[in-house]
């Protein structure tokens, strides 16, 4: 007899999941248990990695300073902290870069067509 009750209470667990599955709200707080609740913004980070490529802190005493685990700051090292004053490219960067160089193609442009016609000028002028 014992035997049936564990089936009939393990069904009802599994009714139980199952509505908590679909309830919107248990789904927000699954996801939100994912994260410890602490997001930090780009800037911070930035600025974390630059406290071991540039002012030359071991990554433990940055990490013990600013409150976070040594693993989290060397991945925002490895993402943002490639090398002493260089960052990580953002879109934002991207996106001047593309213009500069568009900028600069144009001009290039520019200039092959007055050497062309410059070439045959010259060109047309020798005997």
């Amino acid at each position: 007899m014992s035997v049936n009750r564990s089936k009939r209470n393990f069904s009802a667990v599994n009714a139980v999941n199952a509505v908590k599955d679909d309830d919107p709200f248990n789904a927000l707080e699954r996801e939100r248990k994912k994260h410890n609740g602490k997001r930090y913004d780009k800037e911070f980070k930035v600025a974390a990695a630059k406290l071991v490529t540039e002012k030359r802190y071991t990554p433990k005493e940055a990490a013990l300073s600013l409150g976070v685990k040594p693993s989290t700051l060397q991945y925002w090292i490895k993402i943002y902290g490639r090398r002493p004053g260089e960052q990580a490219e953002t879109v934002e960067t991207l996106r001047m870069k593309n213009k500069q160089l568009e900028a600069e193609n144009q001009r290039l442009k520019l200039e092959r067509e007055i050497l062309k016609k410059a070439t045959a000028f010259f060109a047309g002028q020798q005997p």
